[in-house]
Order: C-alpha cells, then structure tokens, then sequence
C-alpha cells in the first residue's frame, strides 16, 4: 500500500532574511541609492568620494 499523497500544497510566509528574492530585491535597491546619492556628492563638491571623506 502506498500513502495518499496531498492534494495541496501549504502557503509558506517566504523568509525575511537570507538568500532570498525578497533581501535581494532590497539590497539591490539600497545599492542603487547609494550609487546615486555618491554620484549627487560628487557633483555636488566636485571631488571624489574619498577625497570628500577625508581619506585621500
């Protein structure tokens, strides 16, 4: 005899930390921010990151 299998597949609430579309999805986003916002102060005070920041 073989057991019944289900006829349903449970919805499981997707995590919110780890590999997953969702901290992807946001990193991504917050990538792009602060790509954008150093581009904005670049331009902005005319020098490099770095050089803004003090490091260089």
């Amino acid at each position: 005899m073989t057991a019944p299998q289900p006829s349903t597949t449970p919805k499981l609430e997707e995590p919110k930390f780890g590999f997953n579309d969702y901290a992807e999805r946001l990193n991504g986003r917050a990538a792009m921010i602060g790509f954008v916002l150093m581009l904005i102060i670049e331009y902005v005070t005319g020098q490099g990151l770095l050089r803004w920041l003090g490091l260089n």
